[in-house]
């Protein structure tokens, strides 16, 4: 039976543009017919990897690049500084070892040995530092050995000690399925759980070198658009494929730890210094399920309708209550154990005790891990 961990999130975003599209607008969508702010998934993906990169070592982290080739070049040069000419030459060789069928569609195309520098990859490749050190390393044994390379022993290489990004967002390599990781997470969409509409805002710049005397007009104008909701976000941690892609159960647990916290913190940095919009949420709710993963979203498919008196956390809190209870009744589908953080007290939130046990922030990480430890197997 496998094991879930959703978090659910409501968090309000003050006005700001930390995702927008290829018009320069916030993004936006439709749902239960009204238009809502949203968050794409990718973004809020980006914003954890980075978490990562600073509070992990950097050898356990995924690099995402067409430049793999540059990366193991430069790491083959460290390791045979005087074969340093022939050091692209090795691995574009070992690297193209990994494609399912080296010939027909390799991962480094004829056409790209031809360009000048690096060649790169058609698409971006996503491996581990620890991985290219490691196929360096190969590289290198075999070059001063004398011996072929092993297929099988180059596709082991990039397919072992997978980093904590990895692992939890998969990768996917169209020439070679068989180095594919599926995603242990789900990430949705954030959308806000009201009606929101975008504003802009006009703005002038001063040229500080002219005489104001004889041209008091502005320097340039121009317009940026923005928006404010308060959200409801959601994600999905499948614990045992989790456990499959890291191969420990200890580092698994590690590894959930650090998503729910990047989940929790992070933002997207989107138009950031304009707008200093960085806020922490007002509700998390982790849930521990061995059914199925379950949103909430549809708590807001009737969206949050406008007070004079109240905003709309407080409003959309209750409406996830209401909701969650609902879908309990219906399907039966409650979960093992729940804990909230919570900005307010419960009294601020009517139903709200029925979410689950209220914790610290600092303390959810380890209250998670006490109940998801005993089902995974012990680390050898």
């Amino acid at each position: 039976m496998s094991t879930y961990i959703d978090v659910h999130i409501i968090q309000s975003i003050p006005p700001s543009c930390v995702n927008r599209d290829d018009t320069g607008s916030p993004k936006s969508t439709l749902y239960g017919g009204v238009k809502r702010l949203r968050v794409s998934s990718q973004a809020w993906k980006r914003a954890m990897r980075l978490y990562f990169r600073d509070q992990i070592r950097s050898h356990k982290i995924g690099i995402r690049t067409k430049r793999v080739v540059e990366k193991i070049s430069e790491e083959i040069t460290c390791l045979l500084p005087d074969k340093k000419d022939q050091s692209v030459k090795h691995a574009v060789e070992f690297l193209n070892l990994a494609a399912d069928n080296p010939q027909k569609n390799p991962l480094i195309k004829k056409s790209a040995l031809q360009k000048e520098g690096f060649p790169e990859t058609d698409a971006l490749l996503f491996f581990s530092v620890q991985q290219i050190k490691e196929l360096a390393a190969y590289v290198a044994d075999r070059v001063n050995s004398g011996k072929k390379p092993e297929k099988k022993k180059v596709k082991d290489i990039l397919n072992s000690d997978h980093p904590i990004d990895i692992a939890l967002f998969g990768r996917m390599l169209a020439s070679a399925k068989n180095l594919d990781v599926d995603a242990s997470c789900q990430v949705a969409h954030a959308i806000s759980t009201h009606y929101a509409d975008s504003e802009f805002d006009f703005y002038t710049a001063l040229d500080e070198g002219k005489d104001e005397k004889d041209d008091a007009g502005a320097g340039m104008m121009g317009t940026i658009e923005f928006s404010s909701a308060t959200m409801y976000r959601y994600a999905t941690v499948n614990l045992d494929l989790l456990h499959e892609n890291l191969g420990d159960a200890e580092a698994t647990l590690r590894a959930l730890s650090s998503f729910i916290e990047a989940f929790v913190k992070t933002m997207p940095t989107g138009k950031q210094n304009t707008f200093a919009n960085r806020t922490l949420p007002s509700m998390v709710v982790v849930q521990v399920r061995d059914d199925q993963p379950v949103s909430l979203v549809g708590a807001f498919e009737k969206p949050v309708p406008k007070s004079d008196t109240e905003g709309f956390v407080a409003k959309s809190v209750r409406k996830l209550v209401e909701y969650e209870a609902q879908l309990e009744e219906a399907f039966g589908v409650k979960p093992r154990r729940a804990f909230v953080v919570s900005l307010e007290d419960y009294e601020d939130y009517e139903g709200a005790e029925s979410l689950g046990e209220r914790v610290a922030f600092n303390e959810l990480a380890d209250e998670v891990r006490n109940v998801v430890e005993s089902r995974l197997p012990a680390s050898e």
